[in-house]
């Protein structure tokens, strides 16, 4: 019933009548990046990569992506076209451990999504060369409404490192470069108020593992974002794969500071499943230095109770598993605390530490993150990142299932050249 009912809005918002479309269209070439990333991790001696690798592990990663349109006055046709080239040690674990919940692929595939937009151009023991779309939709924009078909990326929520309300391609909090986030192929409505706020609605529509179009695996939702003063607030309804799901949202001024949040309660086969996000941000002046700052809790409603990432333990715990490879969570235990700080150090630099602390293990990931604009069109972002617990922590190292042997590292560093055009 919930289904019809949002594929009916979906539907209406779709079917709201539209100005008329001038003859006057144009193609254009919009740009786009080349990037460059190098990337270098440490492990343990008791790491079960270093059976498959060399300490350190080093990857050379190449993405290219260029940006078009076909434009008239109220429609739209985008293309995002992306060359992915990668070569390293991370190849050869993605390789040599498929299925890993804490190795993601290497490359995007499309094998549940509605379109079959990516082609491997090659691939070996130790790299890939692919091709892809990223972006490929049709925009149709009204007075007041928007209407959507296509890959495109939508994001919801108010969690600033945590997303519980936004399970479509969300970001790693952990992840350096979120300039992109990964397409999904869908129909997108939005309905605009005069008072401003705004009624969204999507169908995101994907194949099962056997290749069909199914409605057991696919997601419609819908979200209200309204304003009461200067107050803001979000409600969402969705049926996502096989749950429903309920969440509120907003934010609002404390004391100078922003507060925002969000809950979402999830009706799993078999239970009723809460989580949130809860955060303030505070920008001041520090050492003639300006400074933004977040401190943000999220508990994951999904997440192991007792602190056992086990193989077995995470057996028994389906509904995680099935989000972390969907790549819907990153986070195996229940709470989490991040603070985080951007620094503008000049105008051309920002430095932002981060850590990332989950407070039932007692077990973190500090992060320090520099952004710098070498010139016009080029900026290099750079990261280091040291895990820190013991083993059997999320971030000391969970067991791997082989007697002896965790699935550890022991820093990172990450260093990306970006060329603008």
């Amino acid at each position: 019933m919930i289904r019809y009912s949002l594929l009916s809005l979906l539907i209406c918002t779709l079917a709201t009548p539209f100005t008329a479309v001038a003859d006057d269209s144009y193609p254009a070439f919009n740009g786009g990046h080349a990037k460059y990333l190098f990337l270098l991790n440490t492990f343990p001696d008791d790491s079960l990569f270093q059976d498959f690798v060399d300490s350190p592990a080093v990857d050379h990663n190449g993405d290219l992506r260029l940006k078009f349109d076909w434009r008239t006055d109220n429609v739209s046709i985008v293309a995002d076209y992306q060359l992915i080239a990668q070569y390293g040690d991370s190849i050869a674990l993605a390789n040599a451990l498929p299925g890993a919940l804490i190795i993601p692929n290497p490359v995007p595939n499309d094998d549940h999504r509605l379109f079959d937009l990516t082609h491997v151009i090659s691939q070996d023991d130790n790299s890939v060369l692919a091709h892809r779309l990223d972006r490929l939709f049709i925009d149709v924009t009204g007075t007041n409404v928007v209407a959507r078909f296509g890959r495109q990326a939508v994001s919801w929520g108010n969690g600033l490192i945590y997303t519980p309300m936004d399970f479509f391609n969300p970001f790693d909090p952990a992840a350096v470069d979120k300039e992109y986030k990964t397409g999904d192929d869908m129909f997108y409505g939005q309905y605009l108020q005069q008072n401003g706020n705004d009624l969204q609605a999507v169908w995101v529509i994907r194949r099962d593992s056997n290749g069909d179009v199914s409605s057991v695996v696919d997601s419609v939702a819908a979200k209200y974002h309204g304003f009461i003063a200067d107050k803001e607030f979000d409600l969402l309804l969705a049926e996502h794969y096989d749950d429903t799901i309920l969440g509120v949202g907003g934010l609002t001024d404390l004391g100078g500071a922003i507060w925002r949040g969000d809950i979402t309660v999830t009706k799993t086969q078999t239970d009723n499943v809460t989580s949130l996000v809860t955060s303030l941000t505070y920008s001041w002046m520090g050492w003639d230095h300006n400074i933004s700052g977040i401190l943000e809790y999220f508990y994951n409603g999904f997440g192991q109770a007792d602190g056992d990432y086990s193989p077995t333990a995470l057996a028994n715990n389906p509904d995680l598993v099935k989000r972390i490879i969907r790549g819907e969570l990153f986070t195996l235990g229940r709470h989490y605390v991040t603070a985080s700080a951007m620094i503008e150090m000049n105008p051309l630099w920002i430095l932002t530490p981060n850590v990332f602390i989950n407070a039932s293990d007692s077990s973190f990931l500090a992060q320090l993150v520099s952004t710098y604009d070498l010139q016009q069109n080029w900026q290099l972002l750079a990261a280091i990142s040291l895990p820190v617990g013991a083993s059997g922590t999320e971030y000391g190292g969970i067991d791997s299932g082989v007697s002896g042997k965790q699935l550890s590292t022991e820093f990172n560093l990450f260093a990306q050249l970006a060329w603008y055009f």
